[in-house]
């Protein structure tokens, strides 16, 4: 059996990593860095077999132990610093997966049939051909929204190297583009031309006594306020969405955040003659989370108890056990209540049950689809109960911080 030289190895390896720092300095991409890579551990290994003459030929090198395997794992350990998941197909099996990859597809990919380590039938077409290559995109692998770019190339050794790319980003980019024309574009033109309305008459009654000028112009001003408010939300909105396949690995702790919350509201709950009451019966408080995003998640949610609860009477916070794993966060007021058939909708953009008092105390029709948003990319869950003439709860259930977590 024909045995690996170290030196010879370990020679071969230096000229890959040399071919591979050549190709990026002259502008190579990614793939074509790998490619390089590959063939010239490849080499290395044909280099360092080399001098076993007839034997070598007769049988194949065994990179399960001794010079062999270490080159086999310099690969690996090559894949596992690049970011893309990537993998080493031979003879439709993965010969090898780096971290990413197996982040994405999970840890039993390695030495699995090609079709069961990535589940998709577009991929399961195109790996199925040995003589395919180039790049298909790939939606619904790793979630149901998350969208991958998957790209073949052949390597000089016959094997195949597969590439990932995460494209979610993107396409959710994309996606709020089109949305925030669709959703911004009716909204504001209202205020836009109640602007213009008003302008146009100011301009042809250049002697329009003093305190219809003032009224014109506050008018002008609450509408321009309320556009100004609009684009903040959606561009807070784009935000959330843009991260949303980020997930939080920060402790935050919710009662800190409630104490924040009742304080950043105080003036609110004043002028409704209105008090906001935290109670914390939960055995610890502490979340995976975005502690600007929670503050802002759970301001929106108070501010609308505030808006449309009864004056006089409070809003209660409640954090409380779900379970082992989550904790609840309860908003809670005594208003008018909800008609059972607004609530599915509740959470869509701009979606108003009294477009008029909406406007009226300030609201967008933004507040609660953002507060969704963060919602999922907490990995948490969200719930509206609401009966009328007594009033509404909103549940929202976060994961518990878990020391360790990565």
């Amino acid at each position: 059996m024909g045995q690996y030289r170290p030196r010879r190895v370990l020679f071969g390896l230096a000229v890959a990593a040399a071919g591979v720092a050549a190709a990026v300095a002259a502008g190579a991409g990614l793939l074509s860095a790998v490619i390089v890579l590959f063939a010239g551990a490849g080499a290395a290994l044909l280099i360092a077999g080399a001098s076993n003459g007839a034997q070598a030929d007769e049988q194949p090198a065994v990179i399960g132990n001794g010079e062999g395997r270490a080159a086999f794992l310099a690969q690996a350990s090559v894949l596992d610093a690049i970011e893309d998941p990537l993998l080493v197909i031979r003879e439709r099996r993965v010969a090898l997966a780096n971290a990413a990859a197996k982040l994405v597809l999970g840890d039993h990919i390695e030495d699995a049939d090609i079709r069961l380590a990535i589940r998709h039938p577009a991929a399961a077409e195109k790996l199925a051909n040995v003589d395919g290559d180039g790049r298909i995109e790939l939606v619904g692998l790793g979630g149901d929204e998350r969208r991958w770019e998957m790209i073949v190339a052949h390597m000089p050794d016959e094997s195949r190297l597969v590439r990932l790319v995460d494209r979610s980003a993107l396409h959710a980019a994309e996606q709020m583009r089109t949305d925030f024309i669709a959703n911004a574009s009716p909204e504001l033109r209202t205020p836009l031309a109640t602007i213009l309305g008003f302008l146009e008459t100011l301009q042809d009654d250049e002697a329009a006594d003093p305190k219809t000028v003032r009224r014109f112009l506050r008018i002008m001003f609450d509408e321009a306020s309320r556009m100004r408010q609009i684009v903040d939300d959606l561009i807070s909105l784009s935000r959330i969405e843009a991260e949303r396949y980020t997930l939080p690995q920060t402790p935050v702790d919710l009662l800190g955040t409630m104490e924040e919350v009742r304080g950043t509201l105080q003036n609110v709950a004043r002028e409704r003659k209105s008090e906001i009451l935290v109670e914390n019966l939960a055995d610890g408080t502490a979340v995976a989370g975005d502690r600007a995003q929670l503050h802002q998640l759970f301001s929106n949610l108070v501010a609308n108890a505030l808006k449309y609860g009864r004056e006089e009477r409070p809003v209660r916070i409640r954090i409380e056990n779900a379970d082992a794993e989550m904790l609840r966060v309860s908003v809670i007021d005594e208003g008018e209540g909800i008609a059972p058939e607004h609530l599915p909708r509740l959470t869509e953009r701009f979606y108003r049950v009294d477009a008029g008092r909406s406007r009226s105390v300030g609201g967008t029709g933004l507040g609660l689809a953002i507060v969704k948003h963060i919602v999922g990319r907490h990995r948490g869950r969200l719930d509206i109960r609401s009966s009328v003439g007594v009033g509404t709860e909103v549940h929202v259930y976060l994961p518990r911080w878990q020391d360790g977590l990565s």
